[in-house]
């Protein structure tokens, strides 16, 4: 049986602003249970950087059900710190016969 790891997800709030009226964040470490960590072919990193500029580190799966905002954030999974782009593709949950329907793109960061 497939079985994901624990992620720990970053989730930006924001606490106020600068004094050039730019919003400031503050980051709180939220754990995500059962996120798959896929590692891309040669192809797809080549692909990513030629279209978009980014070194495609990982794509991670998330499980169905999961609500939070995975656009532009810091994840850490295997001791190091990453950072997601692009948006969340998604598959419709009743047709995906596995516990992952949702897809993001990461980037080594820091």
């Amino acid at each position: 049986m497939l079985r994901g790891i624990d992620v720990v997800l970053y989730e930006k709030h924001q606490t106020g602003e600068d004094a050039f009226h730019a919003p400031v964040y503050e980051e709180t470490p939220v754990t995500v249970h059962n996120v798959l960590v896929g590692a891309p072919d040669t192809a797809a990193i080549v692909n990513e950087l030629t279209l978009t500029g980014r070194r495609l580190a990982y794509t991670l799966a998330l499980p169905k059900g999961d609500s939070h905002d995975w656009h532009n954030v810091t994840v850490e999974f295997f001791g190091q710190k990453f950072r997601t782009y692009g948006d969340v593709v998604q598959g419709m949950e009743s047709l995906v016969p596995l516990p992952w329907n949702k897809q993001v793109k990461v980037e080594r960061y820091g």
